[in-house]
């Protein structure tokens, strides 16, 4: 917690500075994508007296979702199954407070998303982590097995997975199935799962997805627009069932949705957004001009003497700081004005996170610092 707190103390200037060179967030650093734009201006002349009136799960926002994700996923969601939610923030708060009593522990993945463990300790729960793999960064399936214990009521992956960038293959998921499984029937209670997929369509070379979704049923899916819209600020997002969900699972889960989001604050997406999703279910950030920004950072890089993970999703570069040590590491490089997430954030000082949501001309700009970067004693 405290890291996280630290490291935004820290960012509070460089949005100020004309010049910074900022890979931090997944922010935009262009105008929003068009497709973004004319979705929310279609739908902002009010066209009843109550457009703008509360709203809640809206019937055509669920239904656009759930028909996405059959697509995608090759299972047939229901709009019932699907919560809209304001971003994966809101469906994961959502999720937890579904399933999870104050008390419970939650398995969460390392290196991974550093708001886990905050959101997790606001919720009176306790963060249990489960390494990846530090050879390749892949779900290692026995530290999560190792990790459970009779108080674990979920489990969180994310794939393709920030910051590494990693997409797991449907083996990995049908092998940690088999250990939630077994656990489940062992501790006389269920352990759910909860994929945490914003990046699902934020994919690299052809790269296929699978979802644990179709391997386990008690999972969950959180999902953000705000990633391939490259637009976190218009905060949009669902939280979803899986269709394989135990008929009596699936009915408590859909009767609860209404109150439990009306518990946790109306975690309900605003009105525009909740108009704009069916359109904005085919709007995309440029993956062709993303590769080649993703290729021109991990070449130049790589040749440099850099150790990196190739990301297959997500749209982050992950690698070892020069020297061991990321903090020192950034530190020096924001004093050029370049500016890099360390990855003692993601409890891991010995590496670093860049952002490719840059433009081409920021990259090319920081490119000769980076690379002498790794050539400094």
């Amino acid at each position: 917690m405290d890291r996280v707190t630290a490291f935004f103390d820290r960012m509070q200037g460089i949005a100020d500075d004309p010049d910074a060179l900022d890979f931090t967030f997944g922010n935009p650093h262009e105008m929003a994508l068009p497709g973004l734009t004319d979705a929310m201006r279609a739908q902002l002349e009010p066209r009843s007296v109550d457009w703008y009136a509360y709203k809640s799960n809206e019937r055509p926002a669920q239904e656009a979702a759930a028909a996405g994700l059959s697509r995608e996923l090759a299972l047939e969601f229901e709009p019932d199954d699907i919560a809209m939610t304001q971003g994966a923030f809101g469906a994961i708060a959502l999720a937890l407070a579904l399933v999870a009593d104050a008390g419970d522990e939650i398995v969460i993945p390392v290196p991974g998303w550093f708001c886990y463990e905050p959101m997790l300790l606001a919720a009176n729960l306790v963060p249990v982590t489960a390494a990846l793999d530090p050879a390749d960064f892949s779900l290692d399936i026995d530290a999560i097995a190792r990790a459970i214990t009779p108080r674990t009521r979920v489990v969180i992956v994310n794939s393709p997975s920030n910051p590494t960038g990693r997409v797991f293959p449907k083996q990995t998921w049908d092998e940690l199935a088999d250990v939630l499984e077994r656990a489940s029937r062992a501790h006389g209670r269920r352990i759910w799962l909860l994929s945490d997929e914003p990046y699902r369509r934020i994919r690299f070379d052809g790269i296929g997805f699978a979802s644990p979704v179709g391997s386990y049923p008690w999972t969950m899916i959180d999902y953000s627009y705000g990633k391939v819209l490259l637009a976190p600020g218009q905060r949009l997002g669902y939280l979803a069932l899986s269709p394989l969900l135990p008929a009596s699972d699936r009915d408590v889960l859909r009767s609860a949705f209404m109150p439990v989001q009306l518990a946790i604050g109306w975690g309900f997406p605003n009105a525009l957004m909740q108009y704009s999703v069916p359109a904005l279910e085919s709007v995309s950030i440029d993956m062709a001009e993303l590769t080649r920004k993703r290729d021109r950072l991990y070449g130049a890089l790589s040749d440099a003497g850099y150790t990196l993970t190739r990301p297959e999703g997500t749209f982050y570069l992950w690698g070892e700081a020069p020297g061991g040590d990321a903090q020192a590491y950034c530190d020096d490089l924001a004093a050029q004005g370049v500016h890099l997430m360390p990855g003692t954030i993601f409890d891991r000082p010995e590496h670093f996170r860049v952002s490719l949501t840059a433009t081409m001309d920021m990259i090319d700009r920081a490119l000769p610092a980076l690379v002498a970067a790794a050539r400094t004693p």
